[in-house]
């Protein structure tokens, strides 16, 4: 019989339990930035924050790698920007996508490529966090980032003050995003409470030049 203590409460995030912490901190960010998501909006395989944070969209894009996503409008390779429209995109909405993509960097200027001049991307990713199973066993989970290189990563594409970096996360939420707590589990203070050096999510806001 294996000790308790060595595996976690919940192996899928917390979502069996709840709503996983890092999906709080991700819907914040889109909620505090909701008068950027309008115009021409974009998302990778659906458009639900789209849709529940936006105003004032004139069409609602969705981006898959492949054929086989029904709802997919945009059939691209963020990576490969011969695949995607240019100057298209008002507003990017790109969460927890890069930690999957090996050559993230080459995706970020897949972003600015597929975006209008002045257009804006609303990216996150993780930073403390569990190795997606789902995703290493289909294409490969890669990277985890600090705000620090992230921004770096941005900023060599969009240029210096385009990038606006923030983070969410604390030791006590990030123990228990690891052992898969819900954040119905803790309190609004254990959620919210920012400590530097224990990043779970990282948010990226970079507008392109005019």
């Amino acid at each position: 019989m294996k000790n308790n203590k060595l595996i976690p409460i919940s192996n899928v995030f917390g979502l069996d339990r709840g709503t996983a912490i890092d999906r709080v901190y991700i819907e914040d960010f889109l909620k505090n930035n909701s008068s950027e998501i309008k115009g021409v909006t974009l998302e990778i395989a659906e458009d639900t924050y789209s849709k529940e944070f936006g105003s004032e969209i004139v069409r609602y894009e969705i981006l898959h790698n492949n054929n086989e996503n029904p709802n997919a409008t945009i059939v691209g390779d963020l990576t490969n920007i011969s695949s995607l429209p240019k100057d298209d995109i008002d507003c990017f909405i790109c969460t927890q996508t890069l930690n999957f993509i090996y050559d993230f960097q080459k995706a970020i200027l897949g972003i600015h490529h597929i975006l209008k001049p002045k257009g804006i991307v609303l990216a996150t990713v993780a930073g403390l966090s569990q190795i997606s199973r789902y995703d290493m066993d289909r294409w490969g989970d890669y990277w985890r980032f600090t705000d620090l290189s992230i921004k770096l990563a941005f900023e060599n594409v969009f240029g210096k003050g385009n990038v606006e970096v923030n983070y969410y996360g604390n030791v006590f939420a990030a123990k228990s995003f690891l052992d898969g707590l819900s954040a119905e589990e803790l309190t609004k203070e254990e959620l919210f409470y920012k400590d530097k050096d224990y990043q779970i999510l990282i948010t990226i806001k970079a507008t392109k030049n005019a």
